[in-house]
């Protein structure tokens, strides 16, 4: 792995913390259009890979089993933040289904919704695994196994055949066998891929692409990227990065991060011109993306959404109005301590190759 210098954070006159990381930026036809540091560094999707686990449930008819909603939909490739919003969409997705919240494999945290930790908290309550940000997911994925008559127990077993189909699907994707990914157990328990970044791209680049694909696999694709993009409140939360990406790029840019300094973006065909094909980024910091705040919690969105930014405006992409728009979440920042006094900066210091 190639460690290459990414963003750095500045006190005063002195540089005191530089993030490193690695970017690939292909496009549908497997073209390395631009990069920074290793565009080959392996790395887990995290729940990048999310529209990548829901497609063979959509490509099977899913939606229209279950009579899915494009919101739905979106809420299947989300990372929500447990609001009362996404909790209530989960439990009418699982009255669609036939399923319960008990079903749920994926475990319990804490809502980052702060109205919903404040209820919480004030009743005294413990949250409950539809607060999960992977609920949605774990709610597709056991709706797929009931409308193929499968067993819900080992839904994330990764010989279970809705996993070997997410994994086969993905790997066809990413022009991949199933061989070359590497597999984990995600932070929710579900298999996740490690691949590089090269590839992970490129599959994204086709998920928002997908003319060459085979008919029932295109279409799945334009669902998926149609619900993210038309439904970005449901993929993360209001205010969020992905969220207020989604709502800027218009239809045109669909986008998912991931734990651990993971972040994939799609811009669909025709987003940078009349012709230009689907384009896939994803970027891995890595140390991870953390850094402590002053109240004792720690931030996982230092960097991602600057570097996002910046790669973005590097290729031409944002217009003055969609980078205004992007503006609180960089690409430079300034950084304020507890009085409001301006202390230093954190900015991008990359060139994309």
């Amino acid at each position: 792995m190639t460690l290459q210098p990414l963003f750095e954070v500045t006190r005063g006159p002195i540089v005191e913390s530089v993030h490193y990381g690695s970017i690939a930026v292909v496009d549908s036809k497997g073209n390395l259009i631009a990069s920074y540091g290793d565009p080959q560094t392996v790395a887990f999707l995290r729940s990048s890979a999310k529209p990548f686990q829901v497609l063979p449930f959509v490509e099977r008819g899913g939606m229209e089993n279950f009579q899915f909603t494009p919101r739905e939909l979106s809420l299947a490739c989300a990372s929500h933040e447990g609001s009362d919003m996404h909790v209530q969409a989960v439990l009418a997705l699982q009255n669609k289904v036939g399923v319960e919240e008990a079903n749920l494999q994926c475990g319990t945290h804490l809502p980052g919704d702060v109205d919903e930790l404040r209820k919480l908290i004030v009743h005294n309550q413990q949250p409950h695994t539809n607060h999960n940000n992977c609920s949605g997911k774990h709610t597709a994925m056991l709706a797929h196994a009931k409308m193929r008559g499968l067993t819900l127990d080992t839904y994330l077993d990764i010989n279970h055949p809705i996993q070997q189909d997410i994994l086969a699907s993905f790997a066809e994707m990413c022009l991949l066998t199933v061989n070359q990914i590497q597999l984990g157990i995600d932070g929710c328990s579900a298999p996740n891929f490690a691949v590089p970044l090269y590839n992970a791209a490129y599959g994204m680049a086709r998920l928002c692409d997908p003319n060459e694909l085979p008919e029932t696999r295109s279409s799945a694709c334009r669902k998926i990227t149609s619900a993210m993009s038309s439904y970005p409140e449901m993929v993360s939360g209001y205010g969020e990065f992905d969220e207020q990406l989604m709502k800027a790029g218009e239809g045109k840019i669909i986008c998912k991060r991931g734990a651990e300094g993971y972040q994939i973006v799609g811009l669909l065909a025709g987003a940078l011109d009349a012709d230009s094909p689907g384009i896939g980024i994803t970027v891995k910091v890595t140390d991870g993306d953390a850094s402590r705040l002053g109240n004792g919690l720690e931030s996982t969105n230092r960097v991602r959404p600057a570097v996002v930014v910046e790669i973005l405006r590097q290729l031409g992409v944002l217009s003055s109005k969609q980078e205004q728009a992007l503006a609180a979440f960089g690409p430079e920042k300034s950084i304020t301590n507890h009085r409001g006094l301006v202390t230093g900066k954190s900015h991008p210091i990359f060139k994309l190759n």
